[in-house]
């Protein structure tokens, strides 16, 4: 029978594939159902991530030895082939007859029992040629983009006409690269250099973040809630990016800050360190689940000034705070390297965000007071949800003014894909 972990991770893509759940969530009810011990829940992640990180490149190879094209097969059996020939090409430790005999046991177990052959047949010839396996055709083009690092065909064509060839091929690549972890210090409780010492202690291998003196970059992590010091409240985990993002906001001890889409409340926690936890921080998400998640994650890093509850952005109200962050609901496509379900985004999904992005800077912009600053973020790399915006909000807004603009790519400044504008509304 196929083990376990392999029946885990067939179980998690086929809920990433039909209902659309995240890669995480999925990964994590998998690992609960089928009660994986931690090696086997690390393999499990391998898997689907590698699958996820690398479909349209394992569906290429697929088609070379298959009678079918890969979009013409059953799902089921789609997603048994992409995880054999995920372990054949990114897998080395697994040997070549265990990826392909457990390719043939998942058929089984799965259902699909009579697609055995053609899942032995297609995940033997891979395995035969994987050290001369053909490179993809059409180098120096938008589609062998697409396939070689499996993004969607539409982003390598719009970011190829927008940035060029080769600053769009270093962007993918980064995105298949492993994602370290960034956590930032909480000043309120340590420092930076007592934290790493705390990780050194215990093995855990960190460096400074070349973006920010707070931020320490993970090799590997594995639980974030079982690094030491978490407990304590001694870190948090927020991309550079998204810290550096509220540095830009300038806030002081004392202020009054409204965090208009806060969860799950990193900028909330670091407006209020940059504050020394003096003043007010009021975060505000439409969902309240998420509201909750604030709360704790504030309790546990020791910050008194968040005020949390639950409202849409979008809703006018007659406060005034002395800076306002919008971090924006977006396309997240700065971010597919830890969120690999964002490559099967289409453009018709994400079309109407821009409206909904410049709605909410429109009704936040009321409640900055005369000379405050209104700061707009998103992780995404697409100027019609950044500068586009932006040019939108100021053309009909000549109180304000734009001080700092900056985006962030992950090939050029080793964080997430971000945009950040610092607005500030004139006396």
């Amino acid at each position: 029978m196929a083990d376990k972990a392999r029946e885990a991770a067939l179980a998690a893509l086929g809920r990433c594939r039909r209902d659309g759940a995240y890669s995480a969530a999925a990964i994590d009810g998998a690992v609960k159902k089928y009660a994986l011990e931690s090696r086997d829940a690390a393999f499990l992640t391998r898997l689907v991530l590698g699958v996820e990180e690398n479909a349209a490149l394992c569906d290429y190879y697929i088609g070379l030895y298959s009678t079918e094209p890969a979009a013409r097969l059953e799902p089921k059996v789609l997603d048994i082939l992409r995880l054999g020939v995920c372990q054949l090409l990114f897998l080395d430790k697994v040997p070549p007859s265990a990826a392909v005999n457990t390719g043939v046991e998942l058929c089984r177990a799965a259902g699909v029992g009579r697609a055995s052959g053609l899942v032995n047949a297609v995940l033997r010839r891979v395995a035969e040629n994987r050290g001369q396996l053909p490179d993809v055709p059409g180098r120096g083009t938008a589609r062998y983009l697409a396939v070689k690092y499996s993004h969607p065909l539409w982003l390598a064509e719009k970011l190829t006409a927008d940035h060029g060839y080769a600053f769009t091929e270093a962007f993918f690549a980064a995105d298949n690269r492993p994602s370290p972890l960034d956590v930032q210090v909480n000043t309120l409780k340590t420092t930076a250099a007592a934290l790493a010492a705390r990780f050194a202690e215990a093995g855990v291998t960190c460096a400074p973040h070349p973006l920010l003196p707070d931020c320490l970059r993970l090799a590997a992590s594995g639980a974030v809630t079982a690094l030491p010091g978490f407990d304590e409240g001694l870190f948090y985990v927020q991309s550079a990016a998204a810290r550096w993002c509220v540095s830009a906001a300038e806030l002081r001890p004392g202020m009054t800050v409204l965090d208009a889409c806060a969860a799950p409340g990193g900028k909330s926690f670091a407006a209020a360190m940059d504050m020394k936890d003096r003043g007010v921080v009021v975060a505000r998400d439409i969902k309240e689940k998420k509201i909750r998640l604030i709360e704790s994650g504030a309790a546990r890093l020791g910050i008194s000034i968040i005020r949390a509850a639950a409202m849409d952005a979008r809703e006018k109200t007659a406060e005034v705070y002395d800076a306002v962050l919008a971090d924006v609901p977006c396309s997240g496509l700065g971010v597919i390297g830890g969120k690999p379900e964002i490559r099967n985004r289409a453009p018709e999904d994400i079309a109407g965000l821009p409206a909904i992005q410049l709605a909410i800077l429109r009704a936040l912009a009321d409640k900055v007071r005369c000379g405050g600053v209104l700061l707009y973020s998103t992780c995404t790399v697409l100027k019609e949800e950044n500068e586009d915006v932006i040019a939108a909000f100021l053309a009909d807004r000549p109180d304000y003014q734009a001080e700092l603009t900056r985006g962030f790519w992950p090939q050029t400044d080793e964080t997430d894909g971000f945009f950040v504008c610092r607005l500030r509304k004139r006396n």
